[in-house]
């Protein structure tokens, strides 16, 4: 489950699309940034490689509901 997930735009002005996100799992503080075409790129704390699909899974609801779905 991730806590406190938060993101911002990459960009001033949001004008181009892309952005950062910080979350915590398992007592880790996680962060990367969300592409426009949904990749992730972890900056820190990647996850381990069986938990990484569940994860950006989430991530990619998340930023579905919050972003796009505006």
């Amino acid at each position: 489950m991730l806590l406190h997930f938060q993101y911002k735009p990459l960009y001033q002005g949001e004008q181009l699309p892309g952005w950062a996100f910080s979350f915590y799992y398992k007592k880790r503080r996680m962060s990367g940034n969300y592409l426009p075409d949904g990749t992730i790129e972890w900056l820190s704390n990647k996850p381990p490689e069986t938990e990484r699909q569940p994860l950006e899974q989430q991530i990619h609801s998340l930023m579905l509901y919050h972003v796009y779905d505006r």
